[in-house]
């Protein structure tokens, strides 16, 4: 794949236009003003037909789960993950990303959270009458998802430094205790996925089982912070979780086990959200070369334009370079699922972690290249920075992805 299709390219000029009219105008109100960002989702959503194609795959996978259940035939699927389709459907997702990306990357976020992480890791470990009950309305925004691992004094190291616990009630339940931090959309999230350790009697903390329970807005002991205040992405909502004796039936714990969304689960979490961020920062990259080709022409020094000197040519031709880059990304990760490929963790780390630094790097240049002007927020260059931050930091850190390639190339035979 070297360029979009007919019909994507009609698919992109449509979310374009529709982010034009309905994201751009709105664009202080959610990133500075405290505004949350899901109605213009949910319009979006509706717009392009996207929660009739979520009701149409969520209504198949069930009767799918239910005719095996009840032990019919069922054609199996292929373990690599192939299907009919299936670089189309991830084209279609996509496309979305790059174009809001363009304007406002915290929508993405918001939207990624709610529908990929939450919906998505119910869809993927959840059992048939959880699905049934929680993941439709997350994957259609009609409710908001939280996906829940951080901690405090947790960062980089998820798991060896988890504090919060849940405990065996002897009831065949659990009670959970502790708190959780930069949580996206946690404020007003109605469905939570949070990630925990098993309290169990005379194992060490370092080798407690990781569990996993779905909760829902206002149990009893649950208390959602307000917003934060961020550098950038104001658009995607972010706070803590505090969990005080919170009870919980085996029915909210995912995949109906102790050993069904564990440590594996949530690093396959983490994969789909890098494979994403390439998308982020191409839609972030190709806007800040926009901005910066035109202010190039018609921002005029000594006597001519801008564009005329060389040094600011070097940086309008790395530019190009990197948004080059990202979009062969993009386009090999759209070949890779179309094959039924999975990627590995280098490669997805990789991935992350070449689009996070790119998109940094592009932005601050577009800063530069528009001077005094590219600091004042009219001129969208310095949000452009400010957001791209963030995808060195969340889905794990730059350092994290250079720790993540290097194991998996080493651990090869």
């Amino acid at each position: 794949m070297i360029e979009w299709n007919e019909q994507q390219r009609m698919i992109q000029g449509m979310v374009r236009d529709f982010v034009q009219k309905e994201v751009v105008p709105q664009l202080d109100d959610i990133e500075y003003n405290g505004v949350p960002p899901y109605d213009i989702l949910r319009k979006m959503i509706k717009t392009f037909g996207m929660d009739v194609m979520a009701k149409q795959n969520f209504d198949k996978q069930i009767a799918r789960e239910k005719a095996i259940a009840a032990g019919e035939q069922v054609e199996e699927k292929k373990k690599d993950g192939a299907s009919a389709g299936a670089g189309e459907q991830a084209a279609m997702t996509m496309i979305p990303i790059i174009e809001l990306c363009r304007h406002c990357q915290g929508l993405v976020t918001a939207m990624g959270v709610s529908m990929g992480l939450g919906g998505g890791a119910i869809m993927s470990k959840g059992t048939t009458a959880q699905k049934e009950r929680w993941a439709l309305p997350l994957l259609t925004m009609e409710k908001i998802g939280a996906w829940a691992i951080s901690e405090p004094n947790s960062g980089s190291d998820a798991f060896g430094q988890m504090k919060t616990l849940a405990k065996r009630d002897g009831e065949g339940g659990y009670i959970i205790n502790g708190s959780k931090t930069w949580i996206t959309n946690g404020p007003y999230a109605d469905t939570i996925i949070l990630i925990c350790k098993l309290d169990e009697e005379g194992v060490a903390p370092q080798d407690r089982k990781i569990v996993s329970f779905i909760l829902d807005k206002g149990m009893p002991g649950l208390e959602q912070s307000k917003p934060f205040k961020k550098m950038g992405i104001g658009a995607s909502p972010t706070g803590e979780l505090f969990l005080s004796d919170v009870k919980v039936g085996v029915d909210r714990l995912l995949g109906g086990s102790e050993d069904s969304y564990g440590r594996s689960g949530a690093k396959a979490t983490f994969m789909q959200e890098r494979a994403g961020v390439a998308a982020m920062a191409l839609g972030m990259v190709e806007r800040a070369l926009e901005l910066s080709v035109q202010y190039a022409k018609d921002r005029s020094q000594f006597g001519r334009p801008i564009g005329q000197n060389q040094l600011i040519q070097l940086k309008l031709a790395k530019m190009e370079v990197a948004r080059m880059n990202l979009q062969n990304m993009v386009f090999r990760y759209l070949e890779t699922v179309a094959s039924g490929k999975l990627m590995t963790m280098a490669e997805a780390s990789a991935m992350k972690l070449y689009a996070a630094q790119t998109a940094m790097e592009v932005s601050t240049e577009a800063v530069q290249i528009h001077g005094g002007y590219g600091y004042m927020r009219e001129s969208r260059v310095e949000q452009l920075m400010r957001d791209a931050k963030i995808l060195q930091i969340y889905a794990g850190t730059d350092e994290m992805q250079i720790i993540a390639i290097a194991r998996d190339l080493l651990s090869r035979d």
